[in-house]
């Protein structure tokens, strides 16, 4: 059958990742999932496969998945604008909310009242996570070898934090090679997109150029601020720490982030540990990527160390903007210049088998991220932020909340059996966790 994208007007699709954007809580598990249910489930504008196929192609890249997948979509449908829309879109909300939470932060050291008024969004955002992983099993899971692959991913990054490549390479290992004597159910999981052998062969001269675009404007700050102020420069500093995070990381936001608390804290001294809690606390709890907590960052390390003559919210303004370029400019160049090549291989039946195994391990890795956002959410963690929850923290059990744990039931409740709208679940759970929140929080 073919599997075509579907033919929307570029404002409508603007409404929409706008509408995704102002919904995506949770870090990248949530991100994806409210994609998911809006732009294949609710509005059918791309099928199940195209979007695994999509995100097989993102959780490959550094930097943040959720991002370059709204990015890869938009492309997808509506050339480079609506790639550049898509993924502007969706980080727009969240840097804007971000950065006024850092004026505050700075000024007044408290946002508690803030997070109170998130506390209730996130047991919401673990029944969307769940959702979706429900829904992506029964379509992604086709085989007994699709679950095993599924499984096994699980556990190699949840129990044994494996590289996620490691855990990619192994997984279409196993569907290259377990094609021909799979079920003709796994025959046809593994086939080619019959809609793709339409798709020209990519052109080198085109990707070429979308990177060198993409290189120039992702450092061309960081080399002016290098000539104009120099390498001691807080600023210069953070650019080239930033740019360096951007490109080195794989595996996810939650990998990232345990790599810049690290040096940030620990190397650099921009932030105290608690001041790299509470950041983390804010981008879980506002719309857009969890890696947007580097804006934060970057905020707090110059309004520290503000130049001469410069006002110190000044400076962290404009440290934030700049950070936020730097980290998000490269997903743009990967999506430009990959993505026709990830769509040309669609049609090719080695590369399709391999994807298909690819696909059910990335079952198994939202499942990890849907359990570590759980985690978080609904107990007390103690130690290092990392990615293997199990692991590398250490988990309360006694100290379940079990409020969080009610919103969490009664929002799956809402969604998947009542079908009540994002928004409306979204807001519910808000208000109940608001009010909660301000009767019995210490």
């Amino acid at each position: 059958m073919p599997d075509p994208v579907a033919v929307v007007p570029f404002r409508e699709a603007l409404r929409a990742w706008a509408y995704v954007a102002l919904n995506s809580f949770g870090g990248p598990a949530g991100q994806i999932a409210v994609m998911h249910r809006e732009i294949v489930e609710r509005r059918g504008w791309i099928s199940e496969k195209r979007f695994l196929h999509a995100l097989n192609y993102c959780m490959l890249l550094p930097g943040p998945e959720a991002q370059q997948l709204a990015t890869y979509i938009g492309w997808l449908m509506h050339g480079v604008r609506g790639g550049l829309a898509a993924g502007i879109l969706f980080v727009l909300p969240g840097a804007v909310v971000l950065m006024v939470l850092s004026v505050v932060y700075a000024g007044f050291g408290d946002v508690s009242l803030v997070q109170g008024l998130f506390y209730g969004i996130k047991p919401a955002v673990i029944a969307v996570v769940f959702a979706a992983v429900v829904r992506l099993s029964r379509r992604a899971l086709l085989t007994r070898v699709h679950v095993a692959i599924a499984i096994a991913a699980f556990v190699a990054i949840f129990f044994f934090d494996m590289p996620f490549p490691v855990i990619i390479i192994g997984a279409s290992l196993v569907g290259l090679t377990t094609q021909r004597r799979a079920n003709p159910a796994a025959d046809k999981s593994a086939e080619a997109d019959t809609d793709s052998s339409a798709v020209a062969r990519p052109s080198a001269r085109s990707s070429i150029g979308a990177a060198l675009i993409g290189v120039v404007a992702w450092l061309a700050p960081t080399i002016v601020l290098l000539v104009l102020l120099g390498p001691s420069s807080i600023f210069s500093q953070l650019a080239l720490f930033f740019s360096f995070a951007a490109v080195i990381t794989f595996g996810g936001a939650y990998a990232i982030l345990a790599f810049i608390a690290q040096q940030a804290v620990d190397v650099y001294g921009w932030v105290t540990a608690r001041q790299m809690v509470d950041g983390l606390g804010l981008a879980e709890s506002t719309p857009g990527p969890l890696i947007m907590v580097v804006q934060f960052v970057a905020f707090l390390a110059a309004f520290a160390a503000a130049p001469t003559g410069l006002d110190p919210f000044v400076a962290g303004a404009l440290a934030g903007l700049l950070v936020t370029w730097v980290t998000f400019v490269p997903s743009f160049t990967f999506i430009f210049a990959g993505a026709p090549y990830a769509e040309y291989i669609r049609s090719r039946p080695a590369p399709a088998a391999a994807l298909s195994g690819i696909s059910a391990a990335v079952v198994g890795v939202i499942a990890n991220l849907a359990l570590w956002f759980s985690l978080q959410t609904l107990f007390a963690i103690t130690g290092e932020l990392r990615n293997g929850p199990l692991r590398l923290h250490t988990v309360e059990l006694g100290s379940i909340d079990l409020f969080a744990l009610g919103l969490a039931v009664a929002s799956y409740i809402a969604l998947a059996l009542l079908k009540w709208p994002l928004l409306a679940t979204l807001a519910a759970s808000a208000a109940a966790g608001l009010v909660y929140f301000l009767l019995f929080s210490p």
